[in-house]
């Protein structure tokens, strides 16, 4: 099968979607099929990508103003002529905002069937950013996706919201996770002594530092007694959390298994983030046989088992989640029950595993496109 993946973002940025489309492209090739990937050109003076799994076709692109973070496609003809001289049988569309509506259009001129993955909550976004819009957000979700052959989410609670904002076509397509790197048996005494030197809990977040994260949530566990919070990641909250999470460790970004070693040195692991469509770096820690405190919204409603792998509080109750904190930093033996449940309830959850359902999701719109155009 030949696929051309239409990302928003890839590798050397650290996101969801873009790592998402890398494990897609490397499936894909280990399978035995034949993907191209099309993807917005890096900053300039980004660090190397690694090593992509197939052949990558960049188009310019400009920072998003205020996140340059983001990087957001400019008009090219390199992606009607990529998708030209591949010949997909299939498009697959990452996130489509700006670039994946683009690739949106050029399969339909082409009658290709195009595959939409649904990753961002964009009209959670349009509160956060604009304090309006989201209606707005969800007409343009909406007409995106209402053009795709099937739009697939990662979790029940995104496959509910398309649904009920009238998007047709939805099916559910989970994430995997890396069980390899991510395993308990990294965790890394040093590393502990390092960032908690009088043997405080070690209570961690790992994700982007940006408002829709609301990671200043962490402020009261920053004040319980023989807890020390530590944050892996950036963007551009991190001046403001520096100053609202007093004594907390900031590590920056972190990737690779050296992410893995400090996930699996964590205590406990917090996401504070309401607007997750599915949230990776819950099932990583899960993976890494850590407990987890999430918020009761999106993915983590089916990534969290409350009372069993981790707990789940009301979204946006900083009270919640120091009480949380504090239930489980005093009681070890509920901690190690809690991480191994995690681990075993991730255990089957690979991306060759997840990347065989996407498989079969391409094979079903293929069958019904074949059936269409025969009626």
């Amino acid at each position: 099968m030949r696929v051309v993946i239409v990302t928003e973002s890839f590798p050397p940025d650290v996101n969801g979607v873009a790592h998402c489309a890398l494990q897609t492209a490397r499936h894909l090739v280990d399978r035995g099929h034949h993907p191209l990937v099309v993807a917005p050109a890096p900053a300039p003076g980004t660090g190397p990508a690694p090593d992509a799994p197939c052949p990558v076709v960049r188009v310019p692109s400009l920072p998003l103003p205020g996140y340059p973070q983001v990087r957001v496609a400019l008009p090219s003809r390199r992606l009607a002529a990529a998708l030209v001289a591949h010949r997909p049988d299939v498009v697959h569309l990452a996130g489509p905002f700006v670039l994946g509506v683009r690739g949106m259009a050029a399969a339909a001129r082409l009658g290709i069937p195009a595959v939409a993955v649904y990753q961002t909550d964009l009209a959670g976004y349009a509160r956060i950013y604009m304090g309006a819009g989201e209606a707005a957000a969800w007409r343009r979700i909406r007409s995106v996706h209402a053009a795709a052959d099937r739009t697939l989410a990662p979790s029940s609670a995104a496959r509910n919201d398309l649904e009920e904002h009238g998007v047709p076509r939805v099916a559910l397509w989970p994430r995997g996770v890396d069980t390899v790197r991510f395993r308990p048996d990294r965790r890394d005494e040093a590393l502990r002594r390092a960032l908690a030197p009088h043997g405080e809990r070690i209570v961690g977040y790992v994700g982007r530092l940006a408002p829709e994260k609301h990671v200043e949530l962490l402020a009261g566990v920053c004040g319980l007694p023989g807890v020390r919070v530590v944050v892996v990641g950036d963007g551009p909250s991190r001046g403001q959390l520096a100053e609202a999470l007093p004594g907390a460790v900031f590590l920056g970004r972190r990737t690779g298994d050296e992410l893995a070693r400090i996930f699996a040195s964590l205590d406990l692991f917090v996401h504070t983030g309401p607007f997750e469509t599915f949230c990776q770096t819950v099932q990583e820690a899960m993976a890494s046989g850590v407990p987890v405190v999430a918020p009761a919204a999106g993915g983590p409603l089916d990534l969290v088992a409350h009372g069993r792998t981790g707990l789940l509080v009301p979204p946006h109750d900083a009270d919640a989640v120091r009480e949380a904190v504090r239930a489980l930093a005093a009681d070890p033996a509920r901690r190690a029950a809690y991480g191994v449940a995690a681990r075993a309830s991730v255990e089957g959850r690979t991306w060759a595993a997840v990347g065989d359902q996407l498989l079969d999701h391409y094979d079903e719109v293929l069958a019904a496109r074949r059936t269409a155009v025969a009626a």
